[in-house]
């Protein structure tokens, strides 16, 4: 092996849409303590048992503001996620109405099979005992008992435990040994340990931050798929022929933007001391009017997907072309990383398959092989971004095996120095930037902006936001809106923008789950006309999507499994 160095640099991109009903306060979904519960924690843990280990973690400011609302609930003892709430309740039994019963049943088993129930024999057998009582039809599930569904949702919540809390909590130890027969002292104690886990999870982010291991970024505050708010059109650079919506634009997009990119600034400096020095955008989705909107704010670097760098480049594209920042000449502040597709898709979506050792040696061997191939001269920067939370489900053990060796292999290797991309721009020199003539306006899905706009329901999907924005803009002239309520007003129509709702619209989704954010989506716009104070249009009523129409129910939400590029 040549004396070369290799920088790589992770993003570990932390996300997760609003799923509260800001109305009523209720939350539609549990995804953000679930995964905080098992992912964020188990992601730090992992950077504290190997200090030498640096890297980029990515918090969006709406995920943040639903993990401390939790701690809010928790302080208060007053929950507003209905699993929550069951789980304090005193009595699973005479009290449990049938909507609660329904919910759990149809909850508490939305966990992946293979490596989060059947390694849990008891929790498999309350899987088993529902599926031959639902065979039989419906009146037979109201034999199960309120110990059942006490057992039930005690174990959902222990599945969802990070495996580094397993091994360091003797409650779980405890909890899991016994079983069975889960009384409300167990279940107070669980819930305290979540509480726990929920409170002190930012503050160990901080801490790595303030030792200098991890940096923390930030992404524009709700997630929106930015290039779209500035320009629709912005859609076909990539694919020419890409159905646009009937709206020529999003109504005031740009200020739209620009206002997604100072709360996420400011969101992050109150949180952790200082806005952050770069930015991941949501879905790594950039066009060159963006990036010069985030120079424009102080952003110092960004990443985007290696297939936005290969449209950009054209023919001038090549092998290695993403090992290495760029800049635009319109930015020129700010300097351009991009995603290694392969390697990081490795990550996500192969090495789940494979024993922890061998996916971690072979992810070395990969880098090698792109160190030695390079020039004498070349110190080759590789991005490795994805999720951090949806991939360790379908791994064993929720990855700690996968973590544990390739963490341990890094930190011992000699030519292969784990980075961040603020150390890299802060060096004496730092890496040479290459010059991008153009920016082709795509994302880390197959490079292009199709995922979220193009198809018929998506195209329906901005239009009503766009018919939204129009009369919010309306109310605002008139100057109707009282200071608070305009803030209201305000805070919702972000959550609207945010691109999850357009993510799921196709029919390449599973049809519950599409009918599930297609409800959340339109039951947000809804509220969005009522902070402006007009009845929400009757078209909000009808399901966006054809397949949601048949698989639409009375709410209940359901999650499909969503993939590392999600």
């Amino acid at each position: 092996m040549p004396k070369r160095r290799l920088d790589l640099v992770f993003l570990w991109h932390m996300h997760q849409p609003d799923y509260r009903d800001h109305v009523s306060g209720e939350y539609v979904l549990p995804w953000v303590y679930l995964h905080a519960l098992k992912d964020y924690t188990d992601m730090a843990d992992h950077l504290e048992r190997h200090p030498a280990i640096r890297g980029v973690v990515n918090f969006v400011p709406v995920l943040l503001d639903q993990i401390e609302d939790y701690c809010t609930q928790f302080e208060r003892g007053e929950f507003r996620d209905p699993l929550l709430r069951l789980l304090a309740a005193p009595d699973l039994g005479h009290h449990l109405s049938d909507a609660n019963r329904k919910l759990l049943l149809e909850a508490c088993f939305r966990t992946n099979h293979a490596t989060m129930q059947a390694p849990f024999p008891r929790y498999q057998r309350l899987h088993d005992l529902h599926m031959r009582l639902k065979g039989e039809g419906e009146h037979a599930l109201t034999y199960l008992s309120g110990e059942y569904f006490a057992d039930l949702i005690t174990w959902y919540h222990l599945a969802w435990t990070g495996e580094t809390e397993r091994r360091r909590s003797p409650l779980i130890a405890e909890l899991m040994t016994k079983g069975e027969g889960f009384h409300h002292a167990d279940r107070k104690a669980l819930l305290d340990f979540i509480g726990d886990a929920l409170h002190n999870l930012l503050p160990r982010y901080r801490a790595l931050q303030d030792r200098g291991q991890i940096e923390l970024s930030s992404t524009p505050n709700t997630h929106p798929l930015s290039p779209l708010l500035i320009d629709f059109k912005s859609a076909r650079e990539s694919l020419p022929e890409s159905p646009l919506p009937m709206a020529a634009a999003y109504p005031g997009g740009r200020t739209r933007v620009l206002a997604h990119i100072e709360a996420a600034r400011a969101s992050h400096a109150r949180r952790f001391g200082a806005p952050p020095t770069g930015m991941w955008p949501a879905e790594g989705a950039v066009s060159a009017a963006f990036v010069q909107k985030l120079a424009a704010t102080g952003c110092r670097w960004l990443a985007s997907g290696e297939g936005v760098l290969h449209n950009s480049l054209g023919t001038a594209s090549k092998p290695r072309s993403a090992y290495r920042p760029w800049s635009l000449s319109t930015a020129p502040g700010t300097a351009l990383f991009f995603r290694d597709e392969r390697l990081s898709d490795l990550i996500g979506f192969e090495y789940a398959k494979w024993h922890g050792h061998d996916a971690a040696a072979h992810f070395i061997g990969q880098l090698e092989e792109i160190l030695v191939a390079g020039p004498a001269n070349d110190t080759p920067v590789v991005s490795v971004i994805l999720d951090g939370e949806n991939a360790w489900e379908h791994y064993p053990y929720n990855g700690f095996f996968f973590f544990e060796e390739l963490y341990g292999l890094l930190e011992r290797h000699p030519h292969i120095r784990t980075t961040t991309y603020a150390e890299l721009l802060a060096r004496h020199p730092p890496p040479t930037r290459a010059s991008l003539p153009r920016l082709v306006a795509g994302s880390w899905v197959y490079g292009t902006l199709s995922t979220w706009i193009g198809d018929a329901e998506k195209n329906r999907a901005w239009d009503l936001l766009c018919a939204a924005k129009q009369s919010y803009d309306l109310i605002l002239a008139c100057g109707r809106l009282t200071a608070e309520e305009q803030a209201a007003a305000e805070r919702q129509l972000a959550i609207c923008e945010s691109s999850d709702w357009f993510w799921w619209f196709g029919d390449y989704n599973p049809a519950q789950a599409v009918a599930s954010f297609d409800q959340l989506y339109r039951r947000n716009l809804a509220n969005l006309y009522r902070l402006i104070k007009l009845a929400p249009p009757s078209q909000l009523n009808q399901p966006i999507s054809r397949g949601s129409q048949s698989a639409a129910g009375d709410g209940t939400m359901r999650r499909a499994q969503e993939s590392t590029s999600k």
